[in-house]
């Protein structure tokens, strides 16, 4: 087994500025890049992020797409479309999306991917229960699929979630 603990990390940052290949994006089904993460992907990435989502169109629920990351310092953005356009997140829609977020960053030879608490914000998803599961899905991932996965990040913007989600992986690695 893998040791997790060299390999996932929570960090208390802006994703917008976080240097790993791959940064993903709390979506909706319509790939319209609105408020919290997806805005500041809009605001510091530019309009190209947005012209590709165009292109692409909607997806369906718990589905994830990949786009350039326009001027971020990532290389390619993951929209994890975790709700629709509206609409809050169920668990259902957070672990499809972020396992599709896992696969297109495999299918896209990524090494370094960065999660936000997809579904926290506007998809009103209780932040405990996010770690949880992004967690839980993101471990069992690197034991048995993500070799070529080298760190997956968990950067969160306020104390709060970061405290949270650190302490939920600190339970993780204590119990593996």
């Amino acid at each position: 087994m893998i040791s997790l603990e060299d390999k996932i990390e929570v960090l208390k940052g802006d994703i917008t500025e976080c240097a790993a290949e791959a940064i993903v994006n709390a979506a909706n089904t319509k790939l319209v890049l609105g408020s919290g993460v997806a805005g500041a992907i809009r605001k510091n990435g530019g309009p190209s992020i947005q012209s590709e989502c165009d292109e692409i169109g909607s997806i369906p629920l718990g589905e994830a797409a990949i786009t350039g990351a326009g001027r971020l310092a990532a290389k390619f953005v993951i929209h994890a479309a975790g709700m629709h356009s509206g609409g809050g997140v169920s668990t259902e829609s957070l672990e499809s999306a972020t396992r599709n977020s896992l696969l297109r960053a495999l299918e896209n030879e990524v090494k370094t991917i960065a999660f936000p608490a997809i579904g926290t914000g506007v998809g009103g998803y209780p932040v405990k229960q996010c770690a949880e599961i992004m967690i839980d899905i993101t471990s069992w991932y690197i034991n048995n699929e993500g070799v070529s996965l080298e760190k997956i990040y968990f950067v969160l913007f306020d104390d709060s979630t970061y405290e949270i989600f650190k302490s939920v992986l600190e339970k993780k690695l204590k119990s593996t």
